[in-house]
């Protein structure tokens, strides 16, 4: 199978910013277009990952902006589609629904990936983002810090994944990977992340319970138990749980307790 391979300039924002969905007439008219980012040409960020007849793979570029230079990821793919109520035989792009998502949670104020290009040819696809630049994932981040700086931290992811279901959105693969933050002038901002699977909920205990069940049992390898709780009180915007509260929060223990002795069964059988 063959990938893109070629070298080129890619121009700057302003141009950038009119390209969002086009990969016609005025993108052409630009080094940035879809010919020039599908043959770009450098070292794999993260290998192509081949399957089902298709790829998909991610490089890391700087490109020139009025400001400078910017570290983007130029993320490719081809024949990578999952189906959809839509779209139930040929399906959709996988990078059409992660850019879609991108605008929807953009539009709500709620921290995420910035966008700066997307286009789509038949099967092929590719989506520039900005890189976050001295961000780190929630699960490495948060083993370097002392109490009181973790505390602050699970408060502000707390705060912006309430603010997400608020808005009835549902990420649906929230592991502690797909949660970026960054220190900066004594506060923490997020960003999440992998936003493929994200939907919205007609309501929104459903997207709640996902999400929270999610995190919960992938954040076992850097939070306690006490952590945990905290994260769920910052959530609620509760110092001391409603009885509804502390209903959701036994679930979650429930949930956890059975998926560890799934997980624990099915590896004693191996």
């Amino acid at each position: 199978m063959q990938y893109p391979q070629i070298l080129v300039y890619i121009s700057g924002a302003r141009t950038v910013s009119k390209l969002l969905l086009t990969d016609d007439s005025a993108s052409q008219k630009s080094s940035l277009n879809f010919d020039s980012l599908w043959h770009l040409y450098t070292n794999w960020f993260e290998e192509p990952n081949v399957r089902r007849g298709g790829w998909s793979g991610v490089i890391k570029q700087p490109i020139q902006v009025d400001s400078g230079a910017v570290e983007v990821f130029i993320k490719r793919q081809e024949n990578h589609s999952s189906k959809t109520l839509l779209h139930p035989f040929k399906g959709q792009a996988t990078f059409y629904k992660e850019y879609r998502n991108i605008r929807r949670l953009t539009k709500k104020n709620i921290p995420t990936l910035n966008a700066l290009f997307f286009g789509q040819r038949g099967m092929k696809a590719i989506l520039v983002t900005k890189a976050l630049t001295d961000y780190q994932p929630l699960d490495i981040a948060s083993l370097k810090l002392d109490r009181p700086q973790k505390r602050a931290l699970l408060t502000e992811v707390a705060k912006n994944l309430r603010l997400m279901h608020q808005h009835h959105y549902q990420h649906n693969c929230l592991y502690p990977k797909h949660i970026f933050v960054k220190y900066v002038n004594g506060a923490w901002r997020v960003r999440f992340i992998d936003l493929e699977k994200l939907k919205w909920q007609l309501f929104k205990k459903n997207a709640i319970h996902r999400d929270l069940i999610t995190l919960y049992r992938h954040s076992g390898g850097n939070w306690s138990e006490k952590d945990r709780l905290f994260f769920f009180r910052a959530y609620q915007q509760e110092a001391k749980l409603s009885n509804r509260s502390k209903k959701l929060w036994r679930k979650l223990q429930m949930k956890n307790a059975t998926k560890s002795k799934m997980i624990f069964t099915e590896l004693s059988a191996t």
